[in-house]
């Protein structure tokens, strides 16, 4: 049994990590929250007369749809629950962390898509606007880069975990 005074202390990295996971928490409570808003005003338009049709709902949804997809994939990374399987048999803990190395190395090369890839979408969108709402376009192309970041930061404490692992410098 380990005393909780015996636990090394988060450096500033892990706290920062720490932050940025309850804040993309908040976030991905809140554009679920208000994505009931624009849902639910299609609902009610289209199958009643008590408000006109509001053709800019279905925008602003698709748009909150797709962020809470990202910041959902964002915080599944940083809990090793998005993109993590668990098909090996009991293993030694290292062989354990250079399983999990390998597919932390494969989630990385689809970060590194996302922001190479999510840098040119944004480029695309920079100047244009949404027909409907006419948002900016760049709000929701934006995600792709952002996630893909976000991942890279999630990835990089869990590969040093890993590593440390690995080396034996954690039982």
């Amino acid at each position: 049994m380990t005393d909780a005074s015996h636990q090394p202390r988060p450096g500033p990295w892990r706290r920062f990590t720490a932050i940025y996971s309850a804040f993309l928490t908040a976030a991905l409570a809140l554009s679920v929250a208000l994505l009931v808003i624009p849902v639910s005003l299609q609902i009610f338009s289209r199958y009643t007369a008590l408000i006109p049709s509001y053709i800019w709902t279905e925008e602003m949804a698709r748009f909150l749809f797709i962020w809470t997809i990202m910041t959902g994939a964002m915080i599944g990374v940083r809990e090793a629950t998005h993109f993590e399987v668990d098909v090996w048999p009991r293993m030694g803990r290292r062989a354990e962390a250079m399983a999990r190395l390998l597919g932390r190395l494969g989630v990385l090369g689809a970060a590194v898509v996302f922001v190479t890839a999510g840098i040119q979408f944004t480029g695309f969108a920079w100047n244009r606007t949404s027909e409907l709402a006419e948002l900016p376009l760049w709000l929701i192309h934006v995600a792709w880069p952002v996630t893909g970041v976000t991942w890279m930061v999630f990835l990089g404490e869990q590969v040093w975990d890993d590593l440390a692992t690995i080396a034996g410098s954690r039982a």
